[in-house]
């Protein structure tokens, strides 16, 4: 097919656009959307220290690539890539974070659960089953991302997450009746770096397509615990739905900037932990979670 733009060969259909793209016209796409998305939030100030939370995978890498060459002229901004190590043997390695940070000339740091928590999931799974893995390594992974970019002077920490990252977070809320997330009011909060997502107007398949262009060919290593996720479940179920209504991630995206603050008291504030000294909304999840694991 031809671009419906240039008349290039296409790299991608979008099917919620009706539009055939060449790579030029699709690599443009993306960039605009994102563009678009961090000024409309304001997620990027004067004298900003963006954290990029590196994964190593597809979306991350896309990430670094975005923000270190459409701002890397910016002298007033500055990027740090930070990588987490679960100690998920055959998922995670650490490696291929360092030699993309390196590719881009982003300064890298990282950080383990095993240097942390004095345990990794692959621990935990073996002594508690894998049933909750992905919710306590959440939760973990949340605390000490947290911490070791607060520590570092981030001022925002940036994630990969994409449209449909973001439209089945606010489908699992309804699943789960969770209205407080789905009317909480987004403010600072005392200890917490603020949490930006360039891509969430962007779907996943373009991601990784754009991923593919401009980093080239990455590992794809699945996580051995994700099974177990309501997440899994609810990607089939909108992924099913949005073959026949494409723009239904579009507007459960819309659905949950409307909501946002519309309950009474939804805001939550943050209380410091008496036990781990972190900054938590509510009991501390993140305590709560290693003495389930290490009972």
């Amino acid at each position: 097919m031809q671009c419906s733009k240039c008349r290039r060969e296409a790299v991608i259909f979008q099917r919620y656009s009706g539009l055939h793209l060449c790579e030029r016209h699709f690599l443009a796409s993306v960039e605009a959307r994102t563009k678009r998305t961090i000024r409309t939030h304001g997620w990027m100030k004067p004298a900003d220290t963006i954290g990029i939370a590196l994964s190593g995978g597809k979306d991350s890498a896309a990430l670094l690539h975005f923000l270190s060459t459409n701002f890397s002229k910016r002298r007033d901004l500055d990027f740090l890539a930070i990588t987490i190590d679960e100690g998920i043997g055959g998922y995670r390695d650490v490696s291929q974070a360092e030699e993309l940070a390196r590719r881009y000339d982003v300064p890298w740091t990282t950080a383990s659960f095993a240097g942390e928590y004095a345990t990794t999931i692959d621990d935990i799974v073996l002594r508690k089953g894998d049933r909750r893995s992905c919710s306590w390594c959440g939760v973990l992974r949340r605390r000490l991302l947290n911490r070791v970019a607060r520590e570092a002077g981030c001022t925002k920490v940036a994630f990969g997450f994409t449209l449909d990252d973001e439209a089945q977070s606010v489908m699992m809320n309804v699943l789960r009746g969770d209205t407080e997330r789905l009317t909480m009011a987004p403010k600072p909060a005392e200890g917490m770096v603020p949490r930006i997502r360039p891509f969430e107007a962007v779907p996943e398949r373009e991601v990784a397509l754009y991923s593919h262009i401009t980093v080239g060919l990455l590992p794809d290593r699945g996580c051995p615990y994700a099974h177990n996720a309501l997440r899994g479940d609810v990607r089939r179920l909108l992924d099913d739905y949005s073959w026949l209504h494409p723009s239904t991630k579009y507007a459960l995206l819309g659905l949950r900037d409307d909501l946002a603050g519309c309950g009474e008291g939804s805001a939550m504030t943050t209380v410091i932990c008496s036990e781990c000294g972190e900054p938590t909304f509510g009991p501390c999840r993140s305590c709560a979670v290693l003495k389930e694991v290490n009972k």
